[in-house]
């Protein structure tokens, strides 16, 4: 059975959404360069060292947070940044886990809408582990993450009326414009809207 998104599995999203299939593709095509899973067959997902110390931090592990700073800056941090190449984001993921696993799992943005995991409750899933079982089994529960987080976050409104500012700054946060997150999704739109 194929990984692989169906044209039917985006556009039953965008339709219980109510939102255009062209403004679902647009954010799948940003979001991940349009595939949860890399060319080796590897999920699609970036850690993000600056998540790891705020998970620890509100998980009140303050000793393993001090430890992970002086041991593995590059895992955690006070400051975002230092990805590294995507094939070494596994690496990385397994490196934290080594000091707190549910922490690093949370750290990480996962599959073709890049949903954190920290998200997992809010998003209605049943644990941690449930939620990065999802990520794995194929792009469809990949994208089901995605139209969580966007509904959760009120951002149907924007999606729908293609107000791609209100929607990257739902999405992606404060920073969306230095990456272009706006111009990008309403390029991906009107690419999408076209065919």
């Amino acid at each position: 059975m194929s990984k692989k998104l169906t044209d039917a599995q985006i556009g039953a999203q965008a339709k219980a959404l109510g939102v255009e299939a062209a403004a679902l593709k647009a954010v799948h095509e940003v979001e991940c360069r349009g595939s949860g899973f890399n060319p080796d067959s590897t999920l699609v997902i970036l850690f993000e060292r600056h998540v790891m110390r705020q998970r620890l931090i509100a998980g009140k592990l303050f000793s393993i947070a001090e430890k992970m700073e002086i041991e593995q800056p590059n895992l955690c941090s006070k400051t975002s940044g230092g990805y590294g190449l995507y094939s070494v984001q596994h690496q990385r993921l397994s490196a934290a886990a080594e000091y707190h696993r549910e922490s690093a799992l949370e750290s990480v943005s996962w599959g073709l809408g890049q949903v954190m995991g920290y998200h997992w409750k809010s998003l209605g899933y049943e644990s941690l582990q449930a939620f990065v079982n999802a990520m794995y089994k194929d792009e469809a529960s990949q994208l089901d993450a995605m139209c969580r987080y966007i509904k959760v976050n009120g951002l149907i409104n924007a999606l729908k009326n293609k107000d791609w500012k209100a929607f990257a700054l739902g999405y992606n946060g404060k920073g969306y414009a230095k990456n272009s997150y706006d111009t990008k999704l309403a390029n991906a739109y009107k690419k999408w809207a076209a065919k």
